[in-house]
């Protein structure tokens, strides 16, 4: 991350963790899962609307963690409303292949547009964990899983 990256990076995700989108319990909903990281003791669980057509039409999350982890989720359930359930799967094989340094988001063709903020945190291997904990309780959920650990 250049010094530029570093700065937004941390003014998104100060911005996310004091002002989270989405931080409610959604009801009714179609899917939900709960979230676990015992390495820091991030806590959450993340709530969809899914249409019979599979289009997810609101998502949410509740819960506690982090700064990184309360962003991360904040940021997904901002970014997962209105897309379809397969897109909402390439979006979590992208956001970890992003957070693992797997996918360079200046060279490869991806779809996270401000989620790329997260490019460098695999540089702090603990808290790539806390980056991916909501989106491993998204996919969980509509894989229709009732627990995700990320251990």
């Amino acid at each position: 991350m250049s010094i530029h990256n570093d700065e937004l990076y941390q003014q998104v995700i100060l911005e996310h963790n004091k002002k989270p989108r989405n931080f409610m319990k959604l009801e009714p909903c179609s899917h939900e899962a709960e979230g676990y990281n015992p390495l820091c003791g991030d806590h959450l669980t993340v709530y969809l609307q899914v249409s019979a057509e599979g289009v997810i039409g609101d998502v949410s999350f509740l819960g506690d963690g982090c700064a990184i982890s309360k962003a991360s989720a904040s940021m997904m359930t901002a970014g997962l409303k209105g897309k379809t359930v397969d897109e909402a799967k390439v979006l979590f094989d992208e956001f970890r292949r992003l957070v693992t340094k797997e996918l360079d988001p200046e060279k490869d063709i991806h779809h996270l547009g401000k989620l790329t903020v997260f490019s460098g945190i695999w540089k702090y291997p603990s808290r790539v964990k806390c980056a991916i904990l909501a989106w491993h309780t998204m996919k969980g959920a509509i894989d229709h899983a009732k627990v995700v650990s990320t251990e």
